[in-house]
């Protein structure tokens, strides 16, 4: 453990979220834009259900942890809707059970602190030509489609809606962009750079939006070791110092309040 604490965020799910630090991925351009402000951090497994996830949640998220989360993200659904394989074996989890499994997440996550945020992501839509190009015959039984996408992603958004928890709806957010099916997928399932970005932005707004306190939104969370040095690059008048740490990249601003519209 080092310090000093900051808040910490938790990605939590399947492959969408394992995957979300490769370059341009979601999660590396949070962590990034939370630098110096909070510990992005990952615990993404490729391939699991909410079943799988059921199994291990406390082993996760232990409720005697001195420390909780500041801001957890869940993502499970694009494997449990997958169509099921006649041996019983594989992703799928019927829809009812779904449901029922993420809500037992859910109430599970919302205990382990008054502090602890939460936002979960439906499912995103598939590009099922894409899929059979890179995967071949492989998914031909366990079928992938954008129609059960939907139908998952919409009983999640109920679920979190009943519940009172804040859920961006991934399949609808991605298809708000003409040229998704090709832009925003990387196979057919996974998120592209582009994609990303636009998951980001979701999230970004869901944070501003909830007015958390303390606010958990980016910029408007002190910098670590923010204070002024005289270590720091001298001015021109010879006097004083530039504190470099109150800086924003350029390409921050992108992903400043003002420049952030929701696809929903």
């Amino acid at each position: 453990m080092v310090g000093p604490s900051r808040p910490v965020i938790v990605l939590f799910g399947s492959s969408i979220v394992q995957q979300s630090f490769n370059v341009g991925g979601w999660g590396a351009i949070l962590a990034d834009l939370y630098d110096r402000k909070a510990d992005v951090v990952l615990r993404g497994y490729s391939g699991w259900n909410s079943r799988g996830a059921l199994q291990v949640l406390h082993q996760i998220f232990p409720k005697e942890s001195d420390v909780q989360p500041s801001l957890i993200i869940v993502y499970f659904g694009g494997n449990d809707s997958v169509q099921p394989h006649p041996s019983g074996l594989g992703a799928h989890v019927p829809l009812q059970e779904y449901v029922e499994n993420m809500k037992r997440i859910c109430l599970h996550l919302k205990s382990l602190s008054e502090k602890t945020r939460l936002i979960f992501l439906t499912t995103p839509p598939v590009n099922e030509a894409m899929i059979r190009q890179t995967l071949g015959t492989l998914q031909d039984i366990q079928k992938r489609t954008n129609r059960w996408c939907q139908i998952y992603a919409e009983a999640l958004e109920d679920l979190c809606t009943q519940l009172n928890v804040k859920v961006i709806n991934l399949w609808k957010a991605i298809q708000q962009k003409e040229d998704w099916a090709t832009s925003c997928l990387t196979d057919g399932i996974h998120l592209s750079n582009e994609g990303s970005k636009i998951l980001v932005k979701e999230i970004l707004k869901a944070i501003k939006d909830a007015e958390w306190e303390p606010s958990l939104f980016w910029a408007s969370m002190a910098n670590e070791f923010g204070e002024d040095s005289p270590y720091y690059m001298v001015r021109p008048d010879g006097k004083s110092t530039i504190n470099s740490s109150n800086s924003v990249s350029s390409w921050k601003r992108e992903y400043a309040i003002g420049e952030i519209r929701s696809k929903l």
